[in-house]
């Protein structure tokens, strides 16, 4: 027997509302994208004079093709995609090795609650710039990939999303592996980890996201321009155009295009990588926030 269910005025209207709002929403953050393509493949005279909006004028590829001809730009990306690989692989080992034994209860983990607010109390207080860096330069490692990996290898916030997640799985599946003669780090690899793919995913994208948009770690940290990586390159040669990043053969060639076509340009490059590795764990995304955002 079916049962048909009538919605009331008040609800078709909410539902108005709220699709009107969610897709102005979805625009509000589609279009300046769609906006920098579109500049990317615009003509200078296009560009330099505002014509372009969401459609490219005078189609042309002379900026993808300077900037991936752009020694130093592709060092950078090499130096990021190095970066992103690294510090993801390393944090998400020292998160889940992390998260893990802090899901415990008090009587499995003496002192459990004085080691989650000591890893809680990092993100309400801060040592400061200086020591940051002060502590980065002694230990030896400025100027150099693991500056950009090992300072922020265990994200907190990370950390504490995954161990709840951890808390909310059944106490039944780790008391039966134990009684079958497993220990804690067969229990973690072969059943916790297996089980928490939404949480790892949202964790490692935020993770990787991090990785890829920080620029002043590197600023600050790399001492030589050839050391930075994508993201700092591009807040020097886009917020402010750095020479010293430029060869005489690039400037003679920004003659001719234009520096905004050439900013799309490597704005787009910058962001696309990200773009499609998001729509891949977008599934898990929202399932990991939300079930390690509860705590039971």
């Amino acid at each position: 027997m079916q049962t048909r269910f009538h919605l009331t005025w008040g609800s078709r209207l909410f539902n108005v509302v709220n699709y009107t709002f969610l897709i102005a929403l979805s625009l509000l953050c589609v279009l300046p994208m769609v906006h920098i393509l579109a500049v990317s493949f615009s003509s200078s005279s296009a560009a330099s004079a505002g014509l372009v909006t969401l459609w490219p004028i005078d189609i042309t590829t002379k900026s993808y093709s300077f900037i991936l001809s752009n020694q130093k730009f592709l060092n950078a990306m090499v130096i990021t995609l190095e970066r992103v690989l690294l510090g993801t692989t390393l944090s998400m080992l020292l998160i889940v090795i992390t998260a893990y034994p802090l899901s415990k209860e008090n009587a499995s983990l003496k002192f459990r609650t004085v080691y989650a607010w000591f890893f809680v109390l990092t993100i309400l207080f801060s040592g400061g710039l200086i020591p940051w860096y002060m502590t980065i330069k002694y230990v030896g490692i400025m100027d150099t990939i693991w500056a950009l990996i090992l300072p922020g290898a265990v994200p907190v916030f990370s950390v504490i999303l995954l161990l709840n997640f951890f808390r909310s799985l059944p106490k039944e599946l780790e008391e039966s592996s134990f009684m079958d003669g497993a220990g804690y780090w067969t229990v973690l690899w072969r059943i916790y980890a297996p089980l928490s793919l939404p949480a790892l995913a949202t964790v490692g994208l935020f993770t990787i996201v991090g990785h890829w948009n920080s620029w002043f770690d590197g600023i600050i940290l790399m001492n030589s321009p050839d050391n930075y990586p994508l993201a700092s390159f591009l807040q020097k040669v886009i917020v402010g155009v750095n020479m010293d990043l430029l060869s005489s053969q690039d400037i003679q060639t920004l003659s001719v295009i234009s520096d905004r076509t050439t900013r799309a340009a490597q704005i787009f490059v910058g962001a696309l990588p990200v773009l499609l590795v998001y729509p891949f764990l977008q599934r898990f995304f929202m399932k990991g926030l939300i079930l390690g955002s509860v705590k039971e």
